[in-house]
């Protein structure tokens, strides 16, 4: 007899998800996680006195709608959105509003804007349908494409064109084929480099950095689920998949960080945690990176070497700054922004750079220098969920690129300081009383994030969205395709698997499903 009948590792939301599956089909199931609290990267956590943040994921990501039925994910109250992201680079220009209905968005860039910019996003969605498929971007319960597979889902030379700039192209060349006017659609161009880099270490202009901006602009069909902003921000999820975890039986461990996950005869036994007691369970399901389950949990002899090397080589090169402020009181923008004091465009405001200044800005990350001018994602979840804050206060939060990580010429403190006064004068020049409305605030930078959350390298993707590192290049709940882990009994469920990365609970998902199928 064991102790459970599987083990998972980490109470993120791929590990809920997964736990949650396994116990309400009859598995005993064990979740152990090292923090002090579930959920992870899908939290929501109070950082000062009645001041609540989002402090990693901050909307539900598209999904395949096999998935958020299974986990009853419609049945969460939402925060329902007229706007859902205002787009501008805070020079006086136009912004651009992403209304939450399409008609309303295509009415606001004809007339606002230009039938270019409509004729533009048309392009671009039309280029990102061939590669989301290619890539498996909504897929639950199926490999990895190969190389093959992936140009396969082309159906004709335009979508072969697509399929071949997410492996070798960058964002410019997309942009520049679709949105080429860079003063005109200065901002749209912005905001669509911002959407795709943030999740690489890359620049616009680099080749490869096509493949992320395919991957955030891939737009679900009718068997995946919408972009949702939940009510109570994202820790109500975690919320919602400890109950079901539960409410069926299943039992969750805090601090209890795995040091070990135990082999023996090329099969799992169970896991040894840091203080040295043990759990067994012929199922282990691990939703740290892959690198980090791979070559920190397991026994060295277990792995191949030729394996071991291949998740070495995963690239966690994280470089932002995140920012979390609680705020006296609402944002009021000076001219000619002054429509973005109502509350229905605050959700998301993005001040950002051209991708032309994007890229100088990578090139000087990697030496060292601190953008003098930052891109931001600035965010003020408070103003249309009041839970978030004390009356009349505000919960607001910004991220920004691209924090230092080359060779060094000051103190890691003092380029995370600089950078941080960076922001708030940024956006002190759009709300010139921000810094006043400024009660406390805290600064994250990757390092910070890698100790919170054991993500390597502050790499809230656990692998970045490289094309190196995605399609059969991406490991699937047994590892990689054509490649698989030799230990029976393990499972790969964290956001560096497939269907990650982002809170799309597919790797999590997968990981259920591939061990229900097993036993």
């Amino acid at each position: 007899m064991t102790d459970f009948d599987a083990i998972v590792v980490g109470a993120g939301h791929n590990g809920l998800t997964a736990a949650a599956l396994l116990q309400r089909a009859g598995l005993r199931t064990l979740c152990v996680e090292a923090k002090l609290y579930p959920g992870g990267m899908a939290s929501t956590v109070e950082l000062f006195d009645g001041f609540r943040f989002e402090i990693a994921g901050s909307v539900q990501v598209p999904t395949s709608a096999v998935v958020s039925e299974a986990l009853g994910l419609d049945a969460l109250p939402t925060v329902d959105l007229d706007v859902m992201s205002v787009q501008l680079r805070g020079i006086g220009d136009d912004p651009v509003i992403y209304y939450t209905d399409p008609m309303t968005l295509l009415t606001h860039l004809n007339e606002v804007h230009g039938a270019e910019a409509v004729n533009g996003m048309a392009g671009l969605m039309a280029w990102c349908q061939a590669p989301m498929r290619a890539l498996g971007r909504f897929d639950a319960a199926r490999p990895p494409k190969t190389l093959d597979e992936m140009y396969a889902c082309a159906t004709n030379e335009f979508e072969r064109q697509a399929i071949s700039d997410i492996l070798f192209g960058s964002v410019s060349d997309v942009l520049d084929r679709h949105l080429p006017d860079r003063e005109k659609h200065g901002a749209l161009r912005g905001m669509l480099a911002f959407l795709a880099v943030n999740t690489t270490f890359r620049g616009p202009e680099t080749p490869g950095s096509a493949a992320a901006l395919a991957f955030g602009l891939a737009v679900p069909d009718e068997n995946a689920t919408l972009i949702k902003k939940f009510r109570g921000g994202m820790g109500a999820v975690t919320d919602h998949l400890l109950t079901l975890f539960t409410d069926a039986g299943g039992e969750l461990r805090l601090r209890s960080k795995v040091a070990e996950v135990l082999t023996a005869d090329g099969r799992v036994g169970g896991v040894r945690l840091e203080d040295g007691s043990t759990f067994t369970a012929p199922v282990v399901v691990s939703t740290l990176a892959p690198d980090l389950t791979v070559n920190g949990l397991l026994d060295h002899a277990v792995v191949p070497a030729d394996i071991k090397e291949r998740y070495a080589r995963i690239d966690h090169r994280g470089s932002y700054l995140q920012m979390h402020f609680a705020l006296d009181g609402p944002l009021k923008f000076a001219a000619p922004y002054e429509q973005l004091d109502d509350p229905k465009y605050q959700s998301a405001i993005g001040i950002f750079s051209t991708p032309e200044e994007l890229q100088r800005q990578w090139e000087d990350a990697k030496r060292g220098i601190v953008p003098a001018d930052p891109a931001i994602a600035l965010q003020v979840p408070s103003a249309n969920d009041p839970s978030l804050a004390p009356p009349g206060k505000h919960a607001v939060s910004a991220f920004s690129l691209w924090f230092p990580l080359g060779d060094e010429t000051a103190s890691y403190g003092d380029r995370k300081a600089e950078m941080g006064r960076r922001v708030i004068e940024k956006i002190t020049r759009l709300v010139p009383d921000f810094e006043k409305l400024i009660l406390r605030h805290t600064t994250f930078t990757p390092k910070h994030m890698g100790t919170m959350f054991g993500a390597p390298g502050g790499d809230y993707c656990h692998g970045l969205i490289h094309p190196e590192q995605m399609g059969p290049n991406r490991p699937g709940p047994k590892g990689h395709v054509g490649q698989p882990l030799p230990v029976d009994g393990l499972y790969l469920a964290g956001a560096g698997c497939h269907g990650g990365p982002g809170i799309t609970f597919i790797p999590g998902y997968n990981a259920a499903q591939e061990v229900l199928s097993a036993v």
